[in-house]
């Protein structure tokens, strides 16, 4: 089957490779004490559609320690061609959103709603997702076919195969961006009325945006440095802030909502941060010290962008090893409270399903979802790399209407 596969720095290609099976098998990435793992509670998913994602795009350009030959792909909504010996409730035919949280259900984390850190999954440390870098060398999905674990824990299936197609861009972001903007915007405190700023207008950032105002945010800021995003911001309905343009940010916020702070901020750009101004390099402790400036006292910052433990690329020693120069007395004296870390999808999912087949939100529109072939995945990679104000889906069977 065909697959997308990380070679080199800026350089991903699509290879031939084996059929999965209900068992983890050795390979780029794999831990060597997940090789040979039985799963006979898991499926074989055919891919419908599978996501290029921001956090694929960190190991792309070589930011992290990722081996070449992983295949990429932790954004999936696939059928079920093929079920485990132990699957109770997942069937034959199924059309289901995969969380990025490869969770087991039965650990402690598991069991009081953190996914996102499973204990049972990763041999290395809490959490894992499918096709990342250290996260125990699950196969990733974006490919024909992919091997989900824990099917009945892990899958949501959707409850009208023929509604579902439908509205397949919308349901294809419930793996990831949608869960994950939403949980930065909970985990914030965005609700009724709500001033928010969201640094950072990607995907996950206008899936933020777009969360905000499903919550019921008054006014839903987004600062970025690319007009594109911004304008693509804009277009649903929100405020932007040009990082780009001279001036500090409590004053841009000030000429919005008339005064300085706002009640909730959201970090949706993570450790590839540069500096405000046209000519500023990378900084990437700047989000999370301006969300503090601009954030009330007493406030949350919701901080789904990705930070790593090593980074190749890092603009020093410090940074490499994903030490930052943090505010953190800033937010002390504010008495700011702080959620990092993987958005426990399964949390949110079940919800925002209901939401956007019940016509509550159009999550692909605010996010651009623009749809590609598997053999164009390169390409793709290279446009989201160059800025465009697109979120890729790949199409690997041909199935998803234009």
């Amino acid at each position: 089957m065909k697959a997308v596969a990380y070679i080199e720095p800026m350089k991903v290609e699509v290879q031939d490779i084996e059929y999965p099976g209900l068992e983890l098998k050795d390979g780029p990435g794999v831990n060597p004490a997940n090789v040979g793992r039985q799963c006979p509670h898991g499926v074989i998913l055919r891919c419908v559609s599978t996501n290029i994602c921001g956090s694929d795009q960190h190991m792309v350009r070589g930011r992290t320690t990722a081996p070449p030959g992983l295949i990429l792909g932790h954004e999936i909504t696939g059928e079920v061609v093929e079920v485990g010996r132990d699957v109770e409730f997942i069937k034959q035919g199924d059309l289901v959103s995969v969380p990025f949280n490869i969770a087991c259900g039965r650990c402690r984390m598991c069991k009081e709603g953190h996914t996102g850190v499973c204990l049972n999954v990763n041999p290395d440390r809490p959490g894992s997702a499918y096709g990342y870098v250290d996260m125990g060398g699950w196969q990733g999905g974006q490919a024909e076919y992919v091997m989900v674990p824990y099917a009945d824990w892990n899958l949501l299936p959707f409850p009208d195969r023929d509604q579902a197609m439908e509205k397949i861009l919308d349901l294809t972001m419930l793996s990831d961006i949608f869960p994950t903007g939403y949980h930065g915007c909970v985990s914030a405190g965005v609700g009724t009325g709500s001033t928010v700023y969201v640094a950072g207008a990607g995907p996950v950032g206008l899936a933020a945006a777009a969360s905000a105002q499903l919550l019921g945010a008054s006014v839903v800021i987004v600062g970025d440095m690319n007009a594109d995003r911004l304008a693509h911001a804009r277009s649903f309905g929100c405020e932007t802030v040009d990082l780009t343009q001279s001036g500090a940010l409590p004053d841009k916020i000030e000429q919005i909502v008339g005064e300085p702070v706002v009640d909730a901020a959201v970090d949706a750009v993570g450790f590839e941060a540069r500096g405000h101004g046209k000519d500023a390099g990378e900084a990437p402790a700047t989000v999370l010290n301006s969300i503090m400036e601009i954030t009330r006292a007493a406030g949350k910052l919701g901080i789904p962008g990705l930070y790593v433990t090593g980074d190749p690329g890092g603009v020093d020693a410090a940074a490499q090893e994903g030490s930052l120069s943090i505010r953190i007395g800033l937010g002390w004296a504010k008495s700011h409270s702080f959620t990092t870390g993987q958005c426990p999808v399964m949390r949110y999912h079940r919800q925002l399903m209901n939401a956007i087949l019940r016509d509550k939100v159009q999550i692909a529109k605010a996010v651009n979802a623009t749809t590609i072939s598997i053999d164009e995945a390169p390409q793709g990679y290279a446009q989201f790399d160059s800025g465009v104000a697109e979120k890729f889906v790949i199409d690997p069977h041909g199935l998803v209407k234009a």
